[in-house]
C-alpha cells in the first residue's frame, strides 16, 4: 500500500513541479509582509475599500490580523436587484502574498481567530463565511424559497470574486460536516473559482429514502458489547418513558421551555432518547462506553441524566430549535435526512425517527426535491478535479460518504480509522496523512522544494497553536443529527 502510494504522490508532485517552483518561491512560508509589494495600503483599507464591505469589529492576535466584516450579498442573484441582506464573515490575514483557505461551516460563523488545518498546513489567510438565513445572516423578511444550495454557493462566488482583487493567489474551499457539504457543492456550481477543496465528514445521502446504510454502521460499529451497552440504555429510557417523561417535562415547565414546532413534549422526548446512541458515536467512541451505565440497575436519574449528556434535552424545544431552522428547512427541501429501522426499540417507539420537516415551523412551506443530490452526487464521480474527502470510521455521517469514478482527476476519499465526526488530514494513516498534504500543498502552490524533490516530506508549513488550531466538534454544546 505505501509502495504504491509513494509511487502516486511522486508522479502527481513532480506533474506540477514546474508551475508551483515559482509560486512557491514567491510565496513561501517564511514571508510576513502585511501588504503586497509596491502597496503602501494598510490591508483594512484595502478590504473596506471592496463595495459593499463593512467592519463589525477588529481583534487582535499574534502574527495575524483578523476582522469581523459583513458584505452586502443579494437574497436572490438571479435577480439581484430584489433585495440584499447583510451576510456576516470573518477574515484571519496573514499576507496577500500567501494562498486563501474559504472556510464555512454550514452554520454560524465563528467571531472568534480560529485556523482550519488546511489553512495550517498552506499557512494562509482564512475567510470564513457564515451560510445564509443563519441569523444574523438572515434577509427581512425571510423568503425561505432562496435557501437552496445555488444560492448559498452563489454568495461564495460573489464573496470570492471581490476578494480575489486583494488575495490574488491560489485558493482552497474547506469545511466539516454541513460545511463540507456546503464546499462540495461551491466546487459543483462553480468549479474554475478554486484551486482545490478539501471536504471533511461530508454526508451525501443521495436518495432520500434509501437508509440501509444507516442501519448497517449501526449493526457494525465498535464492538459488539458496546452497541449492546449503549442500545439498552436507550431501550431503558423508553421503557421508563412515564418517569422520565415527567422529569422532561417539570424541567421544561421551570425553563419556560416550549414545544410548539416539534408539536408535544412526548414527540420531543422520543426524539432526544432516539439521537442518544446517534450522539454518542458521532461525537465520543469506543473508549467512553465504559463510562454509560448498566440499563438494569441505573435509577431514573442516571438514565436521564446520561441521555441528556449525549443527546440534550434543550435541543428539541421551540427554544433549541430555532436557531437551526435553517438546516432543518434544507434537510427537507434540499440535503434529505437519515432515518433507522432500530429493531431494539421495537414496540417502544411511537414516532420513529422524525422527518426534518417536523422541526421546521408550521409556517414555512418545504417541498423535498430528490434531484438536486441525485445532481451533485453525479457531477462528483464524473467530475471532481484537486478534490479530497476525509471521512471518520466511526463516524454515523460516513455511512453514506462522498466518491469518485474514474472521470474524476486528482481526487481522493480517506477515511481515518477509528474517528468520529472529528477525523481530519491529521488522523489518517501515514501514507494516505502524506499524500493529502503533499497534494494540498501542491493545490495551493506552496509545495517547498524538499516536498517536491521527497513527497513523504511533506507536512504543515505552520506551527501547530493551541488556541488558534483548537477543534470542539461538540460546538460546546452536543447538537443531536446535525451534520
Amino acid at each position: 500500500m505505501r509502495r504504491t502510494l509513494r509511487w502516486l504522490l511522486s508522479l502527481v508532485v513532480l506533474i506540477g513541479t514546474v508551475s508551483a517552483a515559482g509560486t512557491a518561491t514567491a510565496a513561501g512560508p517564511d514571508s510576513t509582509t502585511a501588504t503586497p509589494a509596491g502597496s503602501s495600503a494598510d490591508i483594512k483599507d484595502r478590504i473596506l475599500a471592496i463595495p459593499g464591505m463593512s467592519l463589525i469589529e477588529e481583534k487582535p492576535y499574534p502574527g495575524y490580523r483578523f476582522f469581523v466584516l459583513s458584505y452586502t450579498q443579494p437574497v436572490d442573484h438571479r435577480r439581484p436587484s430584489k433585495g440584499s441582506f447583510p451576510q456576516r464573515l470573518t477574515l484571519l490575514h496573514k499576507d496577500t502574498s500567501r494562498p486563501t483557505v474559504f472556510y464555512t461551516s454550514g452554520y454560524h460563523v465563528n467571531a472568534n481567530p480560529r485556523r482550519s488545518e488546511p489553512t495550517r498546513i498552506i499557512d494562509g489567510n482564512q475567510v470564513s463565511l457564515e451560510y445564509r438565513f443563519f441569523t444574523p445572516s438572515r434577509p427581512q423578511p425571510a423568503d425561505w424559497s432562496k435557501l437552496d444550495i445555488w444560492q448559498a454557493a452563489s454568495d461564495q462566488h460573489r464573496l470570492f470574486t471581490a476578494l480575489k482583487k486583494v488575495y490574488d493567489r491560489k485558493w482552497i474551499a474547506t469545511g466539516g460536516s454541513k460545511g463540507g457539504m456546503t464546499a462540495t457543492y461551491y466546487e459543483r456550481f462553480y468549479p474554475r473559482d478554486m484551486d482545490g477543496v478539501v471536504a471533511y465528514v461530508a454526508p451525501n445521502d443521495v436518495v432520500e429514502k434509501q437508509d440501509a446504510a444507516y442501519d448497517r454502521f449501526f449493526a457494525n460499529v465498535g464492538t459488539e458489547e458496546c452497541r449492546d451497552r449503549l442500545n439498552a440504555l436507550q431501550r431503558e429510557a423508553l421503557v421508563r418513558r412515564t418517569s422520565l417523561q415527567k422529569k422532561y417535562q417539570d424541567w421544561a415547565t421551570a425553563e419556560g421551555a416550549t414545544f410548539h414546532t416539534v408539536g408535544s413534549v412526548d414527540k420531543a422526548y422520543e426524539a432526544v432518547v432516539l439521537d442518544f446512541v446517534w450522539a454518542f458515536w458521532q461525537y465520543w467512541g469506543e473508549a467512553d462506553c465504559a463510562s454509560i451505565p448498566d440499563a438494569a440497575t441505573a435509577t431514573d436519574d442516571t438514565v436521564y441524566d446520561t441521555i441528556g449528556t449525549y443527546s440534550g434535552w434543550d435541543f428539541y424545544t421551540d427554544q433549541g430549535l430555532e436557531p437551526y431552522t435553517p438546516y432543518y428547512y434544507q434537510a427537507a427541501t434540499e440535503l434529505g435526512s437519515p432515518s433507522l429501522r432500530l429493531p431494539h426499540l421495537d414496540g417502544l417507539t411511537r414516532y420513529g425517527y422524525q422527518p426534518a420537516h417536523t422541526f421546521v415551523p408550521d409556517d414555512i412551506p418545504t417541498r423535498f426535491k430528490p434531484w438536486v443530490m441525485r445532481d451533485v452526487d453525479n457531477w462528483v464521480r464524473r467530475n471532481a478535479r484537486h478534490m479530497l474527502f476525509v471521512n471518520g470510521q466511526n463516524d454515523p455521517w460516513g455511512a453514506e460518504p462522498f466518491r469518485v469514478d474514474r472521470g474524476a482527476k486528482d481526487s481522493y476519499v480517506f477515511t481515518a480509522p477509528g474517528a468520529n465526526h472529528g477525523a481530519n488530514i491529521a488522523g489518517l494513516n501515514e501514507d494516505e496523512r502524506t499524500l493529502a498534504t503533499a497534494r494540498l500543498l501542491e493545490w495551493a502552490g506552496v509545495a517547498p522544494a524538499t516536498v517536491q524533490a521527497d513527497p513523504d516530506k511533506a507536512k504543515p508549513l505552520a506551527r501547530f497553536d493551541v488556541r488558534l488550531d483548537k477543534q470542539d466538534i461538540r460546538r460546546e454544546l452536543t447538537l443531536p443529527r446535525l451534520p
